[in-house]
């Protein structure tokens, strides 16, 4: 008989294991990978969340802390004067070429002055025309003055005649009286007898002489008064042309100087036909050429002065710590790698957009915050370096706070 193949006492066979259903069912989810997607999402979330809320809260003072503020919102900046025409002429010269180095009081444009000379020669005439009529007018015064004196002189020789023609009256008075009493008693002693007709007629004769001597002085003495009405009245007069004369003379001065404000002008616009640098610099480009005509207010040329500086634009936030004294470094895009100390000379009082000539009004309607730019001017150190730079030119300008 065959043998069984399980031995008598062994153990019990081990059962295999099953393996869990799977369900094909589409409609029921995955839940454990689900919910790690959903934790990944979530904590990306989180972490950019945090990072925005610390930046917008704390990036003004974390900018504004910083010890080295840079910028290269910045220009090399000059004096740059468009020099024009203040009167109206053809051009006779241009006596610079474009891009020149000038100094001081040299010749750059002349216009034709020919006609304000003749306008300047004009005036001068008419101001010496002035200067004669004033000294005519102190001949005239001197001339009234002498006449002046002389009445005066025939008042005080009137006067003088008064008093003689006064005192001979009275003394042919005195006589005449005395003649008068003679006459009669001889009139008395004649009627007794006591006298003789000669003696008479003596007595007459004497009191009539003395009655026409008496005429005489009285009509002296008028005619002496009439002579001092007569030279009081002519030194009135002479006054009086004199005070006429005097008032003539202050109408003449007017005249005369404003003949002289006249000739002022007009020598200011003959100045005005010449055009020179107002300090040591270079020019630009010609705008004019001989024989153009030109009118007033004119562009000419430019003149770019010999003094250059920076001006940063820097943004409000990063001025906290900036003040006038730091030191600075430029670097000029026209000279790579090579540094150019500097320090900070002014900052502007107000930023860019109160200085435009439409300042923005925040008041009315939506309002979008943008962050405002300040300028700050940097001096050179080496005067002598900045002198050649060109206005306009790129640099990044970092400053060094003192905190």
């Amino acid at each position: 008989m065959p043998t069984s193949p399980v031995s008598t006492g062994s153990a019990p066979p081990i059962p295999k294991p099953v393996p869990p259903k799977v369900s094909t069912d589409p409609a029921v989810p995955r839940q454990g990978a689900r919910w790690q997607n959903y934790i990944t999402t979530i904590l990306v979330a989180l972490l950019a969340l945090a990072v925005l809320i610390t930046i917008t809260r704390n990036w003004n003072a974390w900018e504004g802390g910083k010890v080295e503020q840079g910028t290269d919102d910045a220009y090399i900046r000059g004096d740059v004067t468009p020099l024009s025409t203040k009167v109206s002429g053809i051009v006779r010269s241009v006596d610079v070429a474009d891009y020149q180095q000038v100094h001081k009081g040299d010749l750059l444009v002349e216009l034709q002055d020919d006609d304000y000379q003749a306008e300047a020669d004009q005036a001068k005439s008419a101001v010496e025309a002035a200067r004669a009529s004033i000294q005519e007018n102190l001949r005239q015064r001197q001339l009234q003055d002498a006449r002046i004196d002389k009445a005066l002189a025939g008042i005080d020789q009137a006067k003088a005649q008064i008093a003689a023609a006064e005192a001979g009256k009275e003394a042919v008075q005195a006589e005449l009286t005395h003649a008068r009493s003679e006459r009669r008693r001889q009139e008395g002693l004649y009627q007794v007898r006591s006298t003789t007709e000669q003696n008479l007629e003596a007595a007459v004769a004497a009191e009539g002489n003395l009655s026409g001597q008496f005429a005489n002085r009285d009509a002296d003495l008028h005619q002496a008064q009439t002579m001092l009405r007569s030279s009081e009245l002519a030194a009135e007069a002479e006054r009086r042309s004199k005070a006429v004369l005097e008032s003539e003379e202050m109408q003449l001065q007017a005249d005369l100087h404003a003949k002289q404000a006249n000739l002022t002008s007009v020598q200011v616009n003959l100045g005005y036909t010449k055009i020179y640098a107002p300090g040591d610099g270079t020019v630009g480009e010609r705008q004019v050429r001989p024989g153009q005509l030109v009118s007033p207010g004119t562009q000419v040329i430019s003149f770019v002065a010999l003094t250059k500086w920076v001006q940063a634009n820097y943004r409000e936030t990063q001025l906290t710590n900036v003040k006038v004294g730091d030191p600075a470094e430029i670097r000029i895009d026209e000279y790579p790698g090579q540094p150019i100390r500097g320090k900070v000379v002014e900052i502007a009082p107000a930023s860019g957009s109160q200085f435009a000539l439409l300042p923005p009004d925040n008041a009315t309607g939506n309002f979008t915050k943008v962050v405002q730019r300040i300028s700050v001017k940097i001096a050179l150190d080496d005067s002598t370096f900045a002198a050649k730079l060109r206005p306009g030119l790129s640099v990044i300008a970092t400053v060094r706070t003192r905190r």
